[in-house]
């Protein structure tokens, strides 16, 4: 079972994270992203999949023609985790 994310920790995600912010309501990070058109949103997905399939921890997200939004908490650790921050950092690799 995954640990909750300390608060020294939480502190830190703006550095760490700039670009994810703290999903209203919940102990989560959100993120939206926009591309050119739908195959390059789903393409961005699919890596996006592989990603969280070889880290066992899978985002809730939504699509839209040119958008994407992620949402990341982890279930049973009760809100963020080290995982969390994990997979943010990949997925944010992934766009260079």
């Amino acid at each position: 079972m995954a640990e909750p994310l300390p608060a020294a920790r939480r502190q830190e995600l703006s550095t760490l994270l700039p670009l994810w912010g703290m999903a209203p309501d919940r102990d989560a990070i959100h993120r939206a992203f926009r591309f050119r058109d739908f195959s390059e949103a789903f393409g961005f997905m699919a890596r996006v999949a592989l990603l969280a399939e070889a880290q066992d921890h899978h985002p809730e997200w939504s699509n839209v023609w040119n958008r994407v939004e992620i949402t990341l908490t982890t279930h049973d650790a009760g809100g963020l985790s080290e995982r969390d921050i994990r997979l943010a950092a990949s997925i944010d690799a992934l766009l260079g």
